[in-house]
């Protein structure tokens, strides 16, 4: 595709391919959040009429080629209309369809598994306070289609093949679902249980800062089941450990979770949320920590005289 092409694709289409909806529209007006930097007030405009899109809160604007030179971090027009037609494969025709949430009994067609680069997903990955990184270490990047439309989202794996999937819009999976089930590099007596797979990297984000130089995923055995449906799968394989640390939400399915559990496994299993004690789940308290301490380094940096 040669770039007068590239700029004949509709801004409103190409921010769809990235899972950007419209906040709110005027006329020929879309107002979005940001895809650029996170904000609470829509102030990224495009204009649908001539095609062109303004972010109020940094000043800038212009065509595509202009808001994906941003995206990507790059001034290579050969490499960001390489970048457009990778990330928006259904461009060509002009016409991208927008996120929409989606269910496990849809079928899947064309499914490629890559590494996660998309910038809409590293945003949503960074709007969670999620370590990018560490996500990358058990999560790929998916595109597929279903129903006749393209999607994409971020693809954690299960036991089975399967994989959960999640973007700022949606949460589904791809069958067939399952536990995920992760070994350390040696045997080990405990095990570390999760609700989600947000959950887990939540904690992996934590380990991370408390040991930089450690991934954590080679040191220890965890067990994330991806659905409270899935609890009935995992009493055979916890019960070989001596100890289970359960992560779960501090809401009634993760209690009623934590009781099916402790009566399968007995005295060997921890209600590790206490940790966490006020928050819903282990992200919502990584958000606030990770708030928390931003101001903190604020502070810190006002403190400083230069």
């Amino acid at each position: 595709m040669n770039i007068k092409k590239i700029k004949q694709i509709k801004l409103q289409d190409f921010l769809a391919s990235m899972g950007c909806k419209p906040v709110k529209q005027y006329g020929v007006n879309f107002m979005y959040l940001s895809p650029l930097r996170t904000e609470k007030h829509a102030s990224f405009k495009v204009n649908t009429e001539i095609n062109q899109w303004s972010d109020f809160g940094i000043g800038r604007g212009g065509n595509i080629i202009a808001l994906a030179e941003l995206l990507y971090n790059s001034s290579d027009v050969s490499y960001l209309i390489h970048q457009i037609e990778r990330n928006a494969p259904s461009s060509v025709s002009g016409s991208l369809p927008t996120v929409k949430p989606i269910t496990p009994q849809n079928s899947f067609e064309h499914l490629q598994v890559l590494p996660i680069t998309h910038p809409a997903l590293i945003k949503y990955l960074e709007e969670r306070c999620i370590d990018v990184e560490t996500a990358r270490t058990v999560c790929k990047e998916l595109h597929f289609d279903t129903r006749g439309k393209h999607y994409f989202g971020i693809g954690f794996p299960n036991i089975a093949g399967g994989y959960e999937i999640r973007n700022p819009f949606f949460k589904g999976c791809i069958a067939p679902k399952d536990i995920s089930h992760f070994y350390a590099e040696e045997p080990k007596k405990v095990c570390f249980v999760f609700e989600g797979f947000m959950d887990f990297l939540s904690f992996m984000t934590l380990w991370k800062l408390k040991n930089p130089q450690q991934t954590g995923l080679s040191l220890q055995d965890y067990l994330v089941l991806n659905s409270v449906t899935n609890i009935h799968k995992t009493a055979k394989r916890l019960s070989r450990y001596d100890s289970v640390q359960c992560f779960l939400d501090n809401d009634e399915a993760g209690r009623n979770a934590y009781l099916q559990l402790s009566k399968e496994l007995g005295k060997s299993i921890t209600d590790a949320s206490t940790l966490y004690n006020g928050f819903k789940d282990l992200n919502e308290y990584l958000c606030a920590e990770s708030k928390h301490s931003e101001k903190a380094e604020i502070k810190k940096i006002k403190r400083i005289k230069l």
